[in-house]
């Protein structure tokens, strides 16, 4: 209920950005649409279009291109999310097959650039160059981010550093553009514009640490994805990080092992590892101290039930693991 609390703040705006999304998906090439249309209405929450929404209305937008700021927003984000799964040779997201499984590595990729290509078609269209500004800069980060995660898998080495430098360009980037942008376009003061940039970057933090936590504590039903799957990519997330610094020499040595080789051989050893160490409550603690970073950033504005909102989106982002 809280969850559908936070929508029905910008409910009307809500529905009028997925009819956008859908307008603005058309292209005379048939399989371009029909992927996608698929990925786009894979049953996601659209949290980074409600981040714009909500963050241009707590500053007292008066206007209507945030609906196309919104539906910019969306097109980048599902554009990595078509290129990360081929990329992580992935076959289920959201608990439904990915577009690479259903069409092939080639059509994903293409219609991921496609999605980044009409995102910024329509950026062009609001005409305001500090938004193109932070959303190309975001764009570049993000694909970076990529990078530094691609060259991290399989390595048992990474540093807890290393890995929020990843979490941040790769999850937090574009959270932290759909915040900022909004403020923008607003109009918002330093401070307010300020504040909703570091809102945006903390509550993508906080929500990629929950679910780097949920890969070894979360229900696959209610994730769409395997408990494991980071593992058996080979991906060094914070709770495995954490768990070599508390665990003994052997246990050290079996984790540094699994990230290696990858797979899931040793997934119920893995996990029991994890959870004795402390490394899930350690996780935690930190994602709850990013949304608490987030909740001070709205200090700043001016009390409304958009500013509401984006505290309660902040509590729902850590409270997935209850």
């Amino acid at each position: 209920m809280t969850a559908q609390r936070i929508y029905d703040t910008v409910a009307d705006d809500f529905s009028r950005v997925n009819d956008l999304i859908i307008k603005r998906l058309a292209s005379d090439v048939p399989l371009v649409e029909k992927i996608a249309q698929y990925i786009i209405e894979s049953g996601g929450k659209r949290l980074r279009p409600l981040l714009v929404l909500l963050s241009s209305q707590a500053v007292r937008y008066k206007g209507d291109d945030h609906l196309k700021l919104a539906a910019v927003i969306e097109f980048l984000h599902t554009a990595t999310l078509l290129h990360d799964d081929v990329v992580d040779t992935s076959d289920l997201r959201r608990g439904r097959s990915t577009a690479n499984a259903r069409w092939g590595n080639a059509p994903s990729v293409l219609v991921g650039d496609f999605l980044y290509a009409r995102a910024f078609e329509m950026m062009v269209e609001l005409q305001n160059l500090r938004i193109m500004d932070v959303l190309s800069h975001a764009t570049a980060v993000i694909a970076e981010g990529e990078v530094l995660q691609l060259m991290n898998v399989k390595n048992p080495d990474v540093s807890e550093d290393k890995y929020m430098e990843v979490i941040h360009n790769k999850t937090a980037m574009l959270f932290e553009a759909a915040s900022h942008t909004g403020a923008l376009l607003a109009g918002a003061d330093t401070d307010q514009e300020r504040a909703l940039r570091d809102y945006g970057k903390h509550l993508g933090l906080a929500f990629q640490l929950v679910d780097d936590l949920l890969d070894y504590q979360g229900n696959a039903d209610e994730m769409g994805k395997n408990v494991g799957d980071d593992l058996a990519e080979g991906k060094p997330t914070l709770p495995l990080i954490y768990a070599m610094t508390k665990s003994s020499e052997d246990e050290k040595q079996l984790i540094r092992k699994a990230i290696r080789k990858g797979g899931l051989d040793d997934l119920p050893a893995i996990l029991d590892i994890v959870k004795r160490s402390g490394a899930l409550e350690y996780t935690m603690d930190q994602a709850k101290a990013q949304a608490q970073s987030a909740l001070d950033c709205l200090e700043h504005l001016p009390d409304s039930d958009h500013r509401n909102a984006l505290a309660l989106l902040t509590e729902v982002a850590v409270a997935r693991v209850s």
